[in-house]
């Protein structure tokens, strides 16, 4: 069963771009004593994904964090490269690139999906989530095929009730 509103993120090392090298981070030191949105989606440079999904991070960007939020996390399951990459060809810099490149964090939290018949191998399922100080405070996560509950409208209008 994917991870709960309630629970607590687990503990894992994932990678972002910084002073021109991947850096390894810890979700403990990316949750402690903030309050951030983490969206993951299956791949960098996808349809859905280029798209619309981190598109709509990046055009929301400044109303998120108006409504006390720390951080805008994107999270796939790419190496910090291509995250980095993707990154800049979406102008998302108020976005957060991380990359779950072995799916250590997708599949801790029970979000990793085996595409392998799509020759992607395997992906992180498509979601959103708050976290509070480590704990997840709401959570989106989008059926296989569509993009509806992990949306940043999807997560403005959480925001909004909250």
């Amino acid at each position: 069963m994917p991870i709960q509103i309630g629970e607590t993120v687990p503990s894992i090392t994932v990678h972002e771009w910084r002073e021109n090298q991947p850096q390894p981070l810890s979700t403990d030191s990316l949750f402690a004593n903030r309050r951030v949105v983490l969206f993951a989606l299956p791949g960098a440079f996808t349809p859905t994904c280029s798209a619309a999904h981190l598109p709509g991070f990046v055009v929301a960007a400044d109303q998120i964090k108006q409504q006390g939020i720390d951080d805008i996390l994107c999270l796939s399951v790419n190496d910090a490269w291509v995250m980095h990459a993707w990154g800049e060809q979406q102008n998302a810099e108020a976005i957060r690139m991380i990359a779950d490149g072995s799916a250590d964090l997708s599949e801790a939290m029970d979000l990793a999906v085996d595409l392998t018949e799509r020759g992607m191998g395997v992906r992180s399922q498509r979601y959103a989530m708050v976290i509070n100080d480590g704990i997840v405070e709401w959570f989106g996560l989008d059926q296989p095929g569509s993009f509806e509950q992990s949306s940043a409208e999807a997560v403005l209008t959480y925001l909004g009730k909250a």
